[in-house]
């Protein structure tokens, strides 16, 4: 093992965990000794309000400047309050010239109950400051909360965190698993995953270095997660935090097709994806097509689409290589390669599949734009089962079936004011997933009826009584409307 990735014994790790929680180094104290315009502006990067709002040498401040804003500290300020010497040996500061500065960025992070955690990564490169190391470990951010909230509720027996990074995916599901194995292929991620997890006070979290499922052949999870190096370069990686050496999106390809080997029954795959939009195909073919006799059920969803300049111009600004040299050289072969590939635009979103080793398995490919209740991953498997329910049941199952409208559905008439009909008649989902769907008057009084204590089919024959219409008529043309709204998550089937 390298000089610089020397593991962290657990007597400093202890004793640094306690000089950060005694100096109230967590998520609330720094928020509240930074304020909201210092928060605010750490939030765009600029760092000018935070370094005023952490001034002079008391300990919370020194703390902030030195492992968060990454400034140097005094030494003799920093030996007084840090065990300095030894967080040298361990590769985490450096101390030159009576300067004492972090050699890793140290964040407080908030675990399960509010429990006080740290997340350990390279500090950020700035604009103008050079470019990442190859090996770069980058911290917790957006794509970490999002698969953070995507994840579905616990308890399971072991779970895998597949290219685990700085290990904060490893922090959630060290709580809702009795073991977890973090995975990845960069030694130095390997090594921050296992500080972040010894200064979070966890000790159910291994790991193993190798990519993708190469470390845990021949081993079964009730749950992995992924937030892999899905961006897609030409060429092979420059930084294995994004990227891999597989062409286009095959990465997240391979990552599925592999799940069902390394998963229990009823297991759970989550994973956060980029996928092509190439010419001539349909991007939920494509996607479609990774999980295709996987014999697993699930949800794919895409929640942004970029086009090929948008997404060039976003990673090239991640690796802060704008105004250099490079910089239009880097851009123009970048395009070049979608050009040759035939590639209109790159979607993000995530994917999400259970174990459920049935052949007539389904999975749900759609596109959602808009805000949806967060956390997602209490009422996922609730999507996934309204999915499975809607393609397994036949039009006369359906019409036996006990259908109930779903919790937190609203209707919502629209009309002009006096009309004796209205225009349009919307369910609305007012929790979850918040979908809107315009139905017709059968379905509306369905809705209103249904709750689960009679078989939808003699409802539709005192529908089709109440409003003059033949009740054969609404039987054969309304399984086909209440699939897609069971699929939808607006009915649900009692029994």
């Amino acid at each position: 093992m390298s000089e610089s990735l020397r593991p962290l014994s657990r007597h400093l790790a202890d004793r640094l965990r306690g000089i950060l929680l005694d100096a109230d180094y967590t998520v609330s104290g720094v928020r509240d000794r930074l304020g909201d315009t210092a928060a605010r502006a750490l939030a765009r990067e600029q760092l000018v309000p935070a370094l005023r709002a952490t001034g002079g040498d008391e300990r919370l401040g020194l703390l902030l400047r030195l492992w968060w804003l990454q400034e140097a500290a005094p030494e003799a300020a920093a030996r007084a309050i840090l065990p300095v010497t030894e967080l040298a040996e361990a590769g985490l500061l450096s101390v030159r010239d009576g300067r004492v500065r972090a050699l890793v960025h140290l964040g407080p992070w908030e675990l399960g109950g509010g429990r006080p955690g740290y997340v350990v990564s390279d500090p950020t490169v700035r604009p103008g400051r050079g470019h990442p190391r190859p090996d770069h470990v980058v911290g917790a951010g957006g794509a970490s909360a999002t698969l953070s909230r995507l994840i579905v509720d616990g308890p399971v027996e072991n779970a895998l965190d597949l290219g685990t990074g700085c290990g904060v995916q490893s922090l959630h599901l060290a709580e809702r698993s009795g073991r977890v194995c973090a995975t990845d292929l960069n030694p130095r991620a390997l090594w921050m995953t296992r500080l972040s997890c010894a200064l979070s006070g966890l000790d159910n979290v291994e790991v193993r270095e190798g990519s993708l499922y190469e470390p845990v052949g021949g081993r079964r999870f009730d749950l992995i997660v992924s937030n892999p190096p899905f961006v897609v370069t030409p060429g092979s990686a420059r930084y294995t935090y994004r990227e891999s050496d597989l062409p286009g999106d095959s990465v997240c390809a391979e990552i599925i097709r592999g799940a069902p080997a390394h998963l229990t029954e009823g297991g759970w795959c989550q994973l956060l994806a980029n996928w092509l939009h190439v010419d001539g195909e349909d991007w939920r073919d494509r996607v479609g097509g990774w999980v295709e006799g996987t014999g697993c059920s699930g949800w794919v969803v895409q929640r942004d689409v970029q086009d090929p300049a948008e997404y060039v111009e976003l990673w090239l600004r991640d690796s802060c290589e704008q105004g250099s040299p490079e910089y239009a050289l880097r851009y123009d072969a970048w395009l070049d390669y979608f050009d040759r590939e035939g590639v209109k635009g790159i979607g993000f979103g995530w994917i999400c599949l259970r174990n459920d080793a049935a052949q007539d398995a389904t999975v749900r490919v759609e596109e959602l734009r808009h805000e949806i209740a967060q956390p997602v991953g209490p009422y996922l498997p609730e999507v996934v089962n309204g999915t499975m329910t809607a393609h397994r049941l036949t039009d006369a199952a359906l019409l036996s079936a006990h259908v109930a409208l779903a919790p937190g559905i609203e209707e919502e008439r629209v009309g002009a004011p006096g009309a004796p009909d209205p225009e349009r008649i919307l369910l609305r989902q007012t929790e979850g997933l918040r979908r809107v769907a315009q139905v017709g008057t059968v379905e509306a009084a369905l809705a209103s009826v249904c709750d689960g204590t009679m078989p939808a089919g003699p409802l539709l024959d005192a529908i089709a009584e109440l409003t003059g219409q033949d009740p054969a008529t609404l039987r054969e043309r309304t399984p086909a409307v209440l699939r897609g709204l069971i699929a939808e998550g607006f009915f649900r089937v009692a029994r």
